[in-house]
């Protein structure tokens, strides 16, 4: 009978033991999935960030580049791309100059923007090159500590005494033009329509980002306004040959589907410059389609052309 007893207990605990056992199996997957909420929520507020963006499907860089108002090439060398056609849906790329981004924590998972932003600052911080007076700012001790180290007369110290008051009286008004710069930023910018012929498309925010202007193939395409090439070339999908000109700091306009591009990238061009010959390129008529965008915007051209 002690037997049958003790029999019946054990077979009782290991039963007890292997349900336990089953049960810890069960909820071990659930606590690890308990941890993709957190991870999905870190990428959402890191997406708040306006310096950064998650690369969607169907993206390219160009096309970031564009909707961001930025060079292609200055979002590679941003963010160590090597290859502009090798980016990844979920890649978090900067869009913004590391010089504008202040929320550093948010920063760290790209490396070479912060890199980039902390060497400028390098130079200036050792002090091995502390001898040299123009490294230090200008004090009576700091000359007194000079005069000192180098061991010189009583005399020589009144020319150093007159040189850094000069620098002194310059620095204000050189300080003056740079206030004024932002003021007559965008509104002194000079515009001019791109090309001759009828409007066939007006600015429709969510349906059209400019105008469309009908024409002949090989008619002239000219720039709207003075500016750089940012961009020459038929990379970005729904555009064609594409033509974009920067005006400033925050204006942009774009010429697409055109025939031939006449101009390269980074090369300066005037007011009414031939850029390019209107044409068909991605298109399904001759036409050019123009926009003007604002800090990578799409505005309405008709606030910044000219009325005819």
């Amino acid at each position: 009978m002690m037997k049958q007893t003790k029999l019946l207990l054990s077979g009782i605990t290991l039963a007890m033991l292997l349900s336990a056992c089953g049960t810890t199996g069960v909820q071990a997957p659930v606590v690890e999935r308990q941890h993709a909420p957190g991870t999905a929520a870190a990428s959402e507020a890191r997406d708040r960030d306006p310096a950064l963006y998650t690369v969607k499907r169907g993206d390219t860089l160009l096309r970031i580049a564009l909707e961001h108002g930025q060079n292609y090439r200055d979002l590679a060398a941003w963010n160590n791309i090597s290859d502009v056609n090798d980016i990844k849906v979920d890649q978090v790329l900067r869009v913004l100059p590391p010089a504008g981004d202040t929320g550093g924590a948010q920063t760290s998972a790209i490396v070479m923007p912060a890199v980039t932003e902390v060497r400028p600052a390098a130079p200036v911080v050792p002090k091995k090159n502390g001898p040299r007076g123009e490294k230090r700012p200008y004090s009576d001790a700091t000359l007194a500590e000079l005069r000192s180290d180098a061991g010189v007369s009583e005399t020589p110290p009144a020319a150093p005494l007159a040189v850094p008051a000069k620098p002194a009286v310059t620095a204000a008004p050189a300080a003056a033009p740079a206030a004024a710069l932002p003021a007559s930023g965008d509104e002194k910018l000079s515009w001019m329509w791109p090309s001759e012929g009828k409007v066939i498309g007006t600015f429709d925010e969510g349906k059209n980002k400019g105008v469309d202007i009908a024409g002949k193939a090989g008619q002239q395409v000219v720039a709207a306004g003075a500016g750089k090439v940012m961009y020459a070339g038929s990379g970005i999908r729904g555009y064609g040959n594409l033509v974009i000109v920067k005006h400033s700091n925050s204006l942009l306009s774009a010429y697409a589907h055109n025939r031939s591009i006449l101009v390269k990238e980074g090369q300066s061009v005037s007011k009414g410059q031939a850029i390019a010959e209107m044409g068909d390129s991605d298109a399904d008529r001759v036409k050019l389609h123009f926009e003007i965008r604002q800090q990578g915007k799409p505005v309405d051209p008709s606030r910044f052309l000219p009325n005819r």
